[in-house]
């Protein structure tokens, strides 16, 4: 019998232009059954090539590489894996967190801080695997969104609309706006679909809170968001004219 996705270890690519690093955490994998090497490379480049061909799970980036920095690379990304940061230098930490990385290991990296920083990624992949297997229940309003090493509780009521924004999702409530390294595809899977719509690439709206919609637009609190031509069609089919109260 198989494992189930939950059971299975988490597929790993390690990038480093260094081999003694790549060997050094591939050896602290080798120690772990909830943990596999699927793929190892030498630069950033590399590593866009393995994405688009692999699924993988869980990322080593080493910030310093040649040609492109690990840092850029991930910002390139519209859908990045969970990412571990490694690096020789400390000043990077700052803006490793600030793109919302599962952890930051300095090198030379032990195996008891490699411990710490893979049992948090582990944690953090089960958490939404979870939640895109089950999703959340139009009755149930409240779920959790992480944030750095947080978890808030929200209401997905309360959402007026999900803006996406590279590796990041901004969203969007009445008084504040919460920003959650999450991919748009994976969010629009938790959310209950007969309460959210997808009107772009870019955003995704709480039918609820919708104002109105005209000319290829939708405002909601007083912010105008674009309607793509795909879905145009089809919000005013599924939401508009079937809700149509004078025809």
């Amino acid at each position: 019998m198989k494992d189930s996705p939950e059971q299975q270890p988490l597929k790993c690519l390690i990038v480093d232009d260094e081999q003694i690093a790549i060997k050094g955490i591939a050896n602290h994998i080798s120690k772990l059954d909830f943990l596999t090497v699927n793929a190892t490379c030498s630069s950033a480049l590399e590593a866009r090539g393995i994405l688009e061909n692999q699924s993988i799970d869980l990322m080593f980036l080493d910030i310093n590489m040649p040609y492109l920095s690990g840092i850029d690379f991930l910002k390139s990304l519209d859908e990045a894996p969970l990412t571990i940061l490694t690096t020789a230098y400390s000043e990077y930490a700052l803006e490793g967190y600030q793109l919302n990385v599962v952890d930051y290991l300095l090198k030379p990296i032990s195996f008891q801080r490699f411990f710490q920083a893979v049992t948090k990624a582990a944690h953090i992949f089960r958490t939404q695997l979870l939640l895109q297997n089950n999703g959340i229940e139009e009755t149930t309003q409240e779920m959790y969104i992480r944030q750095g090493d947080a978890f808030t509780q929200i209401s997905w009521k309360d959402i007026l609309y999900v803006e996406g924004m590279q590796n990041y999702l901004k969203l969007h409530f009445k008084s504040k706006t919460l920003i959650i390294h999450q991919t748009m595809t994976s969010l629009e899977e938790i959310l209950p679909q007969s309460a959210f719509f997808r009107i772009h690439k870019s955003f995704l709206v709480n039918l609820s809170h919708i104002d109105s919609i005209a000319k290829g637009r939708v405002f909601i609190n007083g912010k105008e968001l674009p309607v793509s031509a795909l879905r145009r069609e089809e919000l005013l089919q599924t939401v508009v004219y079937k809700n149509l109260i004078s025809k």
